[in-house]
């Protein structure tokens, strides 16, 4: 993968980490140690992993901590579906973060697969 992919992978994690925090602040206040913290962390959790993989030399330390990101993205889109359907995130907002999710997500399936 080249610098400029990895630069704009890095980029997209972190607005989808800070766009995350941004819109979980309108949740309900009895959510904050539920799907607030838990939605905060997942997403948290796909750029942090990304990065210490990234500074891993060995290729399966490298791909074990990338698929930890890749199952984080997953575990942060569930949750993002979920707020929704209970009401606490807006559509708008929803489909924002899906987008970009998705975008995350096909990046790191190639940076993922080209390691295998």
């Amino acid at each position: 993968m080249g610098n400029d992919f990895t630069e704009q992978l890095k980029k997209k994690m972190d607005e989808y980490a800070h766009l995350v925090y941004r819109v979980s602040k309108n949740f309900p206040k009895e959510e904050l140690f539920g799907t607030t913290s838990q939605l905060r962390r997942s997403a948290l959790s796909v750029i942090l992993n990304y990065i210490e993989g990234f500074a891993r030399q060995r290729k399966a330390v490298k791909l074990n901590f990338w698929e930890i990101s890749y199952g984080s993205l997953k575990e942060s889109k569930y949750l993002l579906h979920f707020t929704l359907v209970e009401g606490y995130l807006n559509k708008a907002d929803y489909l924002k973060m899906l987008k970009l999710s998705e975008e995350i997500g096909a990046m790191l399936w190639q940076s993922i697969q080209s390691l295998k």
